[in-house]
């Protein structure tokens, strides 16, 4: 007799937790990714800013489950899902159509970039989501300053050096330290011509504070942090972006260098099942983390949205991991006869940012926390999360020298091939590059 088959898609946190929960389950586990790798989206702001490399955040999914015997990895991106015949359609490089068949199916598929119905925005200001998509922001921002530095009167640099960040959440709050702490302490000896330390960051937040989801005192905290490192906190809305800068308003706000940190919708599961979503198109489950109407489906993290005393838990890899267990606890306690758990339940263990070198703010229900302390312990827990041994040592050593010495990890300038986003600024006829001699 066949053992009942589990597809899990997605290789998230959620996903990877669903399936090391079942490791000792009688199930055959299917893990369908479009890529090969699991990623610490977290510490994606470090790749972009130079502090680390794509492999110290990232590692292969099969490596990270290979002594796990009842798991198959499979490199797919799933197009559809056939929820009457139990099936998920999917497509390799050199196959369509594939159907892979299910008894139970785990969809950890995630969020990517909402422009608010504004998509034309994208090719001007990348959202950050992938270990691409921090390459090449960390392209944008260090040949930013190499043509600063090329340019025939480096005092005329028409936003050349500022960058714009839309939107105050952690990932904002984050980049926008990151960025003035790669110029203040990085780059600003080491150009001649130019002076890096003309460069402006400018963060825009359309809410009345950033960190919106901290408490005020801990906003404002990070707010006079902010501005300490000089970085511009600018209230308002980005009606318009294009190749030379952004518009709050009537205010038009010059740069080569649009970075979007403002808001994250659900991939389009809700469209393969056909079911209810909410306004950002995560499907609506029940307390098991179920499709209604379908026990054998279960949609967790990014994806779901799972009514927590009247409102969706957040977008947080927390949230992920602990539903990501759960729905494999309920498969295998189905498997085995057991009664059904009680609803899931979230513990909430805290939000944490980081604002700069050495400073972060860390809040876990009444309890607040601002400063090296913060900072030490989000590094702790960022730390121990990581997917791999190899990989928390790495990190942490790469963190105590840069935070001794302020050497960066990778500030290389990658042009993949066919990159035609990343070579835009330099095709930019505008600007007229210094010769020697």
């Amino acid at each position: 007799m066949s053992r009942p088959k589990v597809v899990i898609v997605g290789g998230g946190f959620g996903g990877l937790a669903a399936a090391r929960t079942l490791k000792s389950a009688p199930v055959d586990v299917v893990l369908l990714d479009r890529s090969n790798h699991h990623l610490f989206q977290p510490l994606l702001y470090q790749v972009a800013t130079s502090v680390l490399t794509p492999g110290q955040i990232a590692s292969p999914i099969r490596n990270i489950l290979r002594k796990q015997k009842n798991v198959s990895v499979v490199l797919a991106e799933v197009t559809g899902i056939d929820k009457e015949g139990r099936r998920v359609i999917a497509k390799n490089v050199d196959r369509e159509g594939v159907a892979v068949s299910y008894d139970y199916l785990i969809l950890a598929t995630g969020a990517h970039h909402s422009y608010f119905g504004h998509e034309e925005l994208a090719q001007f200001a990348p959202g950050l989501k992938s270990a691409a998509d921090a390459v090449m922001i960390r392209n944008r921002i260090l040949q930013a300053f190499e043509r600063a530095e090329a340019m025939e009167d480096p005092s005329r640099q028409d936003g050349l050096l500022t960058f714009v960040l839309v939107g105050a959440g952690p990932t904002g709050v984050e980049m926008a330290g990151a960025i003035s702490v790669l110029i203040r302490q990085t780059l600003r000896t080491e150009f001649r011509r130019s002076d890096p330390a003309s460069a402006r960051v400018v963060l825009v937040e359309g809410g009345t504070r950033i960190l919106p989801n901290f408490s005020e005192p801990l906003s404002q905290a990070a707010t006079k942090r902010l501005e300490s490192l000089g970085v511009e906190i600018r209230p308002g809305h980005v009606d318009r972006i294009d190749e030379t800068g952004a518009w709050i308003g009537n205010e038009r706000i010059p740069s080569k260098t649009v970075i979007w940190t403002a808001g994250v919708k659900a991939s389009p599961v809700g469209e393969w099942l056909g079911v209810e979503t909410d306004r950002s198109g995560r499907v609506r489950v029940d307390g098991q983390v179920r499709v209604p109407g379908h026990p054998e489906i279960f949609v967790i993290g990014d994806a779901a949205s799972f009514d927590n005393e009247g409102h969706p838990l957040p977008g947080v890899a927390q949230v992920a991991l602990q539903q990501g267990r759960y729905v494999a606890r309920c498969i295998a306690g189905s498997i085995a006869g057991a009664p059904q758990p009680p609803p899931f339940r979230y513990f909430d263990k805290g939000n944490m940012a980081v604002v700069g070198k050495g400073y972060a703010v860390l809040e876990t229900g009444r309890f607040r926390l601002s400063g090296i302390p913060a900072w030490m312990a989000w590094a702790a827990v960022h730390i121990h999360f990581l997917a791999q041994e190899s990989l928390r040592l790495s990190v942490f050593l790469q963190w105590m020298w840069t935070f001794l010495t302020g050497q960066r990890g990778s500030r290389l300038i990658v042009e993949h091939h066919g990159a035609a986003e990343d070579r835009k600024q330099g095709d930019d006829p505008g600007v007229r590059l210094w010769r020697a001699g």
